[in-house]
């Protein structure tokens, strides 16, 4: 058998697995649906997305109109009847410049520069307008991009408020957010076009945005700028909330691990541990690794592997038995685990909500 084929038979058999004991043990996140604010640069659900959602409308519409007038003259001057005119010395046509011709220049060239001119200041307008939110952030977040996943570390004046998460950012509504972007690798692009437009993330360089959402919901993101052979599979998501559940979810992203108590999840968190404790972090056990998504609070996320998959029990024990095969060169290995070992792992995993 090919090494494909026994790859692909391996997962069906980790999700088919995994599906059965999902339905006798009634764990695991919800099923990733369909997001309620899907990627769309046509409208905007803040502050700074309306302003940019303005422009992009009026500059759009301008284009059309150019489009649909340049047509119609060219239509004209197509099917207009031609005139003989009586070639001059050497067979050249004699310029006339009795003709209205002319005008057509200096009207056509006087209104494209008033249309470029106002289009320029009320881009220069809009900048100005989203260049700083219209007050002091309430959250201050900064997001490390990297191949192919994003991490997000909410900052706070008290060290014991500091959380890290990853792909999913979570944001109060009606409150501006601002945002540190950093690169551990290459250049990537961080932009949730319903909130906010685009912004570059450099390595050795930070940048700095904001965004505002004035409506409870969920809104994707993506990198957009060609990050590698993963890059379609570098999405994340802006997940809304009112001030008060934005509270409650922070303060339950501080609490560490629970305990484990049978002998299952002592051995899957052994496991954890061993296998995945060099690169992940899970607060409340010895497992410290900072290159990779800290997994203190996993299974609270709707996707894995930067949006590539929904997060339920399922597509996790895929993700876990052949992360090669689900997103191949991602820095995740295969962990060649047994049977047993890897419903164990599950067992632990799926504890940490």
């Amino acid at each position: 058998m090919s090494g494909d084929g026994f790859r692909s038979r391996r997962r069906s058999a980790a999700r088919i697995a995994s599906l059965g004991f999902g339905v006798v043990a009634g764990l695991g996140a919800t099923p990733c649906q369909a997001d309620k604010h899907p990627m769309s640069y046509l409208r905007g659900f803040g502050t700074k997305a309306d302003l940019e959602m303005q422009l992009t409308w009026g500059v759009l519409i301008i284009s059309v109109v150019v489009i649909l007038i340049i047509s119609a003259l060219v239509i004209m001057g197509v099917l207009r009847r031609r005139v003989d005119v009586p070639l001059g010395l050497g067979g050249r046509i004699p310029v006339d410049r009795s003709k209205p011709g002319l005008s057509w220049i200096y009207i056509g060239v006087g209104i494209s520069s008033a249309v470029l001119f106002g289009t320029l200041v009320w881009t220069m307008m809009t900048i100005a307008g989203v260049s700083r939110p219209p007050s002091v952030p309430s959250v201050d977040i900064r997001i490390t991009a990297q191949q192919w996943w994003w991490q997000v570390q909410y900052l706070s004046d008290g060290p014991s408020r500091l959380i890290t998460t990853a792909n999913e950012i979570h944001i109060p509504v009606g409150q501006p957010v601002r945002f540190e972007l950093i690169s551990t690798d290459v250049i990537h692009s961080f932009w949730i076009p319903a909130l906010s437009g685009k912004t570059d993330v450099i390595p050795g360089q930070t940048n700095v945005t904001w965004l505002e959402a004035d409506k409870i919901g969920r809104y994707r993101g993506q990198c957009t700028e060609y990050c590698g052979a993963q890059h379609a599979h570098m999405a994340l998501f802006a997940v809304a909330q009112s001030p008060a559940a934005f509270k409650s979810w922070w303060d339950h992203q501080l609490e560490p691990a629970p305990q484990t108590s049978s002998a299952g999840l002592k051995h899957g968190e052994q496991l954890v541990v061993y296998h995945c404790g060099a690169c992940h972090s899970v607060r409340g056990t010895v497992a410290g690794g900072v290159v990779a998504p800290d997994l203190t609070h996993l299974m609270s996320r709707a996707t894995i592997a930067a949006g590539t998959i929904p997060n339920n029990v399922a597509e996790l024990s895929a993700w876990i038995a052949d992360p090669q095969d689900i997103k191949p060169g991602n820095h995740m290995p295969n962990l060649y685990l047994s049977g047993p070992e890897l419903s164990d792992v599950r067992k632990f995993l799926i504890t940490l909500k």
